[in-house]
């Protein structure tokens, strides 16, 4: 079972993947995504939070599960838009 200390820790990584990721989103459409580089090293980062999220789900509990659960969305919601205004 994943301990509530952890569950916190990789929470706060989620939150700040997320700021990181939402940084490099705004500055991509202020530069026309001159910065290429930051902003898939975002998308990337993103997605390693996402596969963490996964393994780590598996021995939450079900309060943690629910965490874990909005911050899957949250996650995959940035993740869309990234894809949306890069492409």
């Amino acid at each position: 079972m994943a301990t509530r200390q952890s569950i916190e820790q990789f929470i706060q990584q989620c939150e700040d993947s997320l700021r990181y990721a939402q940084e490099q989103m705004n500055e991509g459409s202020k530069q026309e995504f001159y910065h290429d580089e930051e902003f898939t090293n975002a998308m990337q980062n993103l997605e390693e939070t996402y596969n963490d999220l996964l393994k780590l789900y598996h021995s939450a509990n079900a309060q943690q599960r629910e965490q874990l659960h909005r911050m899957r969305l949250q996650i995959q919601q940035m993740q869309t838009n990234m894809i949306l205004v890069h492409y």
